[in-house]
């Protein structure tokens, strides 16, 4: 943080369109004069325009050295230094760039909080996470070229500490891009480059208890940002920030938004009646802003099995007078994010696609001589937390608070926005909350143990709330977000309570219809957890008397799909899910003969290898193809199984 340096600005002579050779010590002289009438200002802010790189350069260099002294800062200020300084950020040169933001860091860091609240005011953080961005990608494309690269980290460098400097602004505009957190995502080049001052103060942001709902989003995106620089952390530190940065998320989830939101809209009540006049523009902004979020959604993404959709954030162009309205944002994208930096805590990185292939088991050989799917055991192994990220989970009750994001938004909350055109946008946001509940409940069914989440009652409590929020209205939802949620953490929860052996407390029939609506889902993923929860439920009835006209109604359903889908991954899930519902037992052999399953699967085997081999290798990943390649081989061996079966 602070002041730049300007000692680097050590050029050669320009040439005939640049300045002359004494240049530099003339605005040296210049800059001794103080007062308004010998500030440089308005000869170097127009030098910026100059064709010539060299000459721009040279111009921010000079501003750079020049607004030190404090004195010259308010003649730079009346001239609009601010918004004609911000596009050289983005200028075709990058030492232009670097010397820009240097300009723009000593700006900020001589002039104190009233000129950094009016660099924000000028719009400087557009440019600014404009070119955080581009340093990413410029570490992509420069990672052979040397000289470039530390080019780069040189813009990079001036441009984060210009952004620390900013930093007690930012809650003024809810940190809207998140840029410090985005770039900090999986970027080692630029982590490698932040240094001990940056760490201070975004543990200082992280440990501050200013109130405000922006201040709980600037604490919430510094959790994040730590959390993206663990692998950069002394190992003496890890399991103290690791710690920290659960509290603060633990804290920011403890904050119910159902209630609180009522309250604001009451409070911008209560405000606009004792302030009418300053009400009469209000409404044509807000509309606009309705139609913005409405159309301002990213698709989904996602990487290494993280969270990661992008949604465009347009908090930071509401109207000022929108205080509140501003506070119910921050807390509900506080709250999207805390679920998401919990989502990607209990993921780990995907293997290799080396790795994969050494696990395929094309060779039948490979497989163990017992169990139909044992070469697939290595593969869909769960997760595995970190000693002190799991103990930092459980310490804070995360598992308990992202359960109770999963409720519906509460319906005060919801009228109240349905009721005012402003807030209307908060509805979507509500939703997506709950969504990122059921993900990140997914992801930690998926890394911890039943006795870390308290037991069997505990399950079987979360899977009748599942149950409440898929079948609790009059028919399931087709929300393909809140279907993909749900659904997976359903699986997730299903299979914990299956290897428990705990008794399940949805229907057999509610399973059909959930698995009937996902199917329709034009969402791979959605299908898959769907058919995956049918042989969950199937082979726990399998266990069971009395249970195999409900068989043959799973095993219908699994065939149909299997058989009819377009995908294969999703066929291959049929399969395997058959392969659980029928591997045993006289109720699943009662059922398997009723559905005539042998000759089903015999005349399916050679369509399978079939689409296996013709599609396989354009369309699908080595992961997925060294799966397939398992149910391949397990579909030869459940055929000769039912053989077997027959002849008895």
């Amino acid at each position: 943080m602070g002041k730049s340096k300007t000692t680097k600005f050590k050029r050669p002579q320009f040439n005939s369109v640049g300045l002359p050779v004494n240049a530099v010590k003339e605005a040296d002289a210049e800059e001794e004069e103080l007062g308004e009438d010998g500030c440089p200002a308005a000869e170097l802010l127009e030098k910026l325009q100059s064709p010539s790189a060299d000459v721009r350069e040279f111009a921010c260099a000079s501003i750079s050295r020049v607004v030190q002294q404090s004195q010259t800062i308010p003649g730079f200020l009346q001239r609009d230094a601010v918004r004609r300084l911000g596009p050289m950020l983005l200028d075709s040169s990058l030492l232009v760039r670097e010397t820009a933001a240097g300009a723009l860091r000593n700006l900020s860091a001589c002039g104190g909080q009233e000129v950094c609240e009016d660099m924000v005011k000028h719009d400087v953080m557009t440019p600014l996470t404009a070119l955080l961005r581009e340093c990413c990608a410029g570490f992509e494309y420069a990672v052979s070229m040397k000289e470039q690269k530390n080019a780069v980290e040189d813009v990079a460098n001036e441009a984060v500490n210009l952004l620390w400097n900013l930093w007690p602004e930012l809650y003024l505009i809810c940190f809207h891009t998140h840029c410090l957190h985005t770039v900090t995502e999986d970027n080692p080049e630029l982590l490698c480059s932040l240094n001990t001052a940056v760490l201070g103060a975004l543990e200082n942001v992280l440990l501050s208890s200013q109130p405000g709902m922006a201040h709980n989003l600037l604490r919430t995106l510094a959790a994040g940002t730590l959390w993206n620089m663990k692998g950069s952390l002394p190992a003496a530190r890890q399991a103290q920030t690791v710690n920290a940065v659960v509290a603060t998320l633990s804290q920011c989830l403890d904050l119910d938004a159902g209630m609180l939101i009522p309250e604001l809209r009451q409070a911008e009540e209560v405000r606009h009646r004792n302030a009418p006049a300053a009400t009469h523009t209000e409404e044509p902004a807000a509309a606009e802003l309705e139609e913005m979020d409405e159309e301002g959604e990213a698709p989904k993404q996602r990487r290494n099995g993280k969270a990661m959709k992008v949604d465009n954030d347009f908090s930071d162009l509401l109207p000022r007078g929108k205080e509140e309205l501003r506070e119910a944002t921050a807390l509900l994208t506080a709250q999207q994010t805390s679920l998401e930096i919990i989502v990607n805590m209990c993921c780990s990185d995907d293997p290799s696609d080396d790795e994969w292939e050494e696990e395929s088991s094309s060779d039948e050989s490979d497989l163990g001589p017992d169990g139909l799917c044992d070469g697939l055991s290595n593969l869909m192994s769960p997760l595995c937390l970190s000693a002190e990220v799991q103990g930092a989970l459980i310490n804070h009750s995360i598992p308990e608070k992202v359960l109770k994001k999963t409720e519906f938004p509460r319906n005060e909350a919801m009228d109240v926005c349905h009721q005012n055109p402003s807030w209307r946008g908060l509805i979507k946001k509500m939703q997506r909350v709950q969504s990122r509940a059921l993900t990140g409940l997914h992801s930690i069914l998926s890394t911890m143990d039943a006795e870390s989440l308290g037991g069997a009652s505990a399950l079987q409590q979360a899977a009748q709330h599942l149950s409440t929020l898929v079948f609790g209205a009059a028919e399931i939802t087709k929300d393909e977000e809140f279907l993909e949620a749900v659904i997976s953490a359903m699986r997730s929860l299903l299979q914990m309570i299956a290897s428990k052996n705990i008794p399940q407390c949805m229907t057999p029939q509610q399973m059909m219809s959930l698995s009937e609506a996902a199917t329709r889902c034009d969402v791979v993923s959605v299908r898959v957890n769907a058919v995956a929860i049918l042989g969950i439920t199937g082979s726990t009835l399998a266990k069971e008397k009395g249970t195999a006209e409900t068989l043959q109604m799973i095993g219908n359903a699994l065939l149909q799909v299997a058989t009819r889908d377009a995908n294969l991954v999703v066929n291959g899930e049929a399969l395997d899910a058959l392969f659980d519902v029928f591997a045993d037992g006289d109720e699943a052999e009662t059922a398997a003969k009723n559905i005539h399953l042998l000759p089903a699967l015999k005349a399916l085997q050679p369509v399978f290898k079939a689409k296996i081999r013709k599609e396989g290798r354009g369309k699908y990943s080595p992961q997925q193809l060294c799966v397939l390649d398992n149910i391949k081989v397990n579909l030869r061996r459940f055929i000769g199984y039912l053989e077997k079966v027959v002849k008895k």
